[in-house]
């Protein structure tokens, strides 16, 4: 299993496009063929001084990144003031959801990272027992995921549902609820009062497995030569095993006896 992924202790990560002022320094950005990969240090400068302040990442194989150097970089509050946090009713606008499908046919890297990271959290949350997905868009866009890092479902199998934000609290309760986790802050959507295992998921990846939008109009017998269905790959959509193995790293509950085994095995 991945550790906790590669970096020097105490840097600040931000995205490339969140970074202002600063430049590169020509005989710092070695990498490969397609972008650099930070291998000789610092390889941005500000532009004020020309002191190396951070680490930019782009290659091809790794996470684009900015990573700033804790000793050349000082923390200031903005002047500007904090707009509005969005609220989770936010995430019912058919704008927030992220379809799976890219407008070129193939899967969507966000469901792909997405369906890396919730197997992570639902083999914590069910301690690597089997899972029944509910019918509908769940099962059918998650089951080759969950299949790939759980038994197949069967007797003892831990039941799962989505809930959320717009959606009536299931009854009875499943063992694990598929919730969405908030875009801005992070936290996972909870039921009022629900103290229960939950697996957080990205919100507009929920978002779309709780309103997928159209679907076909065919009656319920005979078939409409009219309605072209979704365009969707010929194969599974496949998790990134990057993402659920970098997740599972970081739940502290993986260490525990109970999943130590499955732990080792995906090493």
């Amino acid at each position: 299993m991945h550790s906790v992924p590669y970096g020097a202790r105490n840097r600040i990560v931000v995205a490339p496009g969140d970074s202002r002022s600063m430049t590169l320094i020509p005989d710092k950005c070695e990498g490969y063929c397609r972008g650099v990969d930070g291998r000789n240090g610092p390889n941005l400068a500000c532009e004020g001084c020309g002191q190396a302040v951070a680490t930019r990442v782009d290659d091809c194989g790794q996470w684009q990144a900015v990573r700033l150097e804790p000793d050349a970089v000082g923390r200031r509050l903005s002047a500007l003031p904090a707009g509005p946090t969005p609220g989770w009713d936010d995430l019912e606008r058919a704008e927030h959801r992220v379809p799976p499908v890219e407008p070129d046919g193939s899967w969507s890297r966000r469901w792909e990272a997405a369906v890396g990271v919730a197997p992570a959290h639902l083999v914590v949350a069910t301690e690597g027992r089997p899972v029944a997905l509910p019918s509908g868009p769940v099962a059918e866009l998650l089951g080759h995921a969950v299949g790939r890092y759980l038994p197949a479902a069967g007797p003892g199998a831990r039941s799962l549902a989505l809930a959320g934000p717009g959606i009536r609290a299931p009854r009875p309760r499943p063992d694990v609820l598929l919730v969405p986790r908030h875009p801005l802050t992070g936290a996972s959507w909870r039921p009022p009062g629900d103290e229960g295992a939950v697996v957080p998921m990205d919100s507009g990846v929920w978002a779309y497995l709780v309103h997928p939008g159209e679907t076909s109009p065919m009656p319920a017998t005979g078939v409409r030569d009219d309605y072209a269905l979704p365009p969707r790959p010929w194969y599974p959509l496949t998790p990134h095993h990057r993402a659920f193995a970098h997740t599972l790293a970081r739940l502290p509950a993986v260490r525990l006896p109970g999943l130590r085994g499955f732990r080792d095995a995906c090493r």
